[in-house]
């Protein structure tokens, strides 16, 4: 979890003031919903590995990779929060070494979605070509360069670390738990931070949106089986914005705490902290496997009978 200053001094304050059982339920009210999220993404990993079919389509591939990186993202978002409602320190090199994972998984996803747009697209306008374009040789090629980017991005900060004098600290502890405010002072890396947030929004957007005009221009002069194809291209495509905004949704999660931070109490802004985490951190990374899982024929009945095995006692 990351905080703006005055909202990470005020929960920093708050949580001196908590008894143990307070702690106890807010971390239970976290915690709980993770766990079933986490049950619901790690059946749906299993279910794309469990058949052929979905081993050897490129769709399904870009998805389990969509999913991989939302879960990875989820546990580790979970292990700070906890973390950090318990108040443990941790020295800078392992608080940076955390903070620069949660920036990796985190950018899986939109990369991951431009992907998909773009397999979508080339599957209605250029059908005949499909085959020999979006192999799995380079389907994994892409997966490949999508890790390759988010890993360049965590090297940039690392470099950026590194230059204002970070292997001084590297082995003490931190004076509060651990987030980015800590760790990223200078302002060279909040600025980097915040263009390549946009710089992942501006990227995936444009390919959503490219994707959906050229799929609604190749409709138009479709046969009734090829609409009723780019149609339902078309309803993917909306779902990968749907699911860039859920993505999103993340990034007003420092502002709105540190506006409530001016206003209200320490125990109500800790209630506060836990609603927003599990509405805008927690939430969106689980419903992929919603919205993508039971809306595919194919999908569906191999995930709802593994759902169903897994609850049997």
């Amino acid at each position: 979890m990351t905080f703006t200053n005055q909202s990470h001094a005020n929960v920093t304050a708050g949580l001196q003031y908590q008894s143990f059982q307070e702690i106890l339920i807010l971390n239970i009210a976290s915690t709980v919903p993770c766990c079933v999220f986490l049950f619901i993404n790690g059946t749906m990993l299993y279910t794309l590995r469990s058949k052929a079919v979905f081993c050897d389509t490129s769709r399904y591939i870009l998805l389990y990779n969509l999913l991989l990186g939302d879960t990875l993202l989820l546990v580790q978002s979970q292990l700070l929060y906890l973390l950090s409602t318990l108040r443990v320190t941790m020295t800078y090199a392992a608080c940076a070494a955390a903070l620069m994972a949660t920036s990796l998984f985190n950018g899986i996803s939109p990369l991951t979605l431009v992907v998909m747009s773009l397999e979508r697209y080339v599957a209605v306008c250029h059908s005949l070509k499909h085959a020999t374009i979006i192999t799995i040789r380079n389907t994994a090629l892409a997966i490949v360069g999508i890790w390759a980017l988010s890993s360049l991005n965590i090297l940039t900060r690392v470099l950026l670390l590194l230059k204002f004098g970070f292997v001084d600290v590297a082995f003490l502890y931190t004076k509060d738990f651990c987030g980015r405010e800590n760790i990223f002072l200078n302002p060279e890396s909040n600025l980097y931070a915040t263009g390549y947030m946009w710089f992942l929004f501006v990227l995936t957007t444009v390919a959503i949106v490219f994707s959906y005009i050229g799929v609604t221009i190749a409709a138009r002069s479709a046969s009734s089986t090829d609409k009723a194809s780019a149609r339902k291209a078309r309803r993917t495509l909306l779902l990968h914005l749907v699911q860039l905004g859920l993505g999103l949704l993340a990034t007003i999660h420092n502002p709105i705490l540190y506006s409530i931070s001016t206003s209200l109490g320490r125990v109500m802004i800790l209630r506060m902290q836990v609603l927003l985490y599990l509405c805008v951190i927690i939430l969106p990374r689980c419903l992929s496997a919603l919205i993508y899982g039971l809306r595919d024929q194919t999908i569906r009945p191999v995930l709802v009978r593994h759902l169903r095995c897994h609850c049997r006692p």
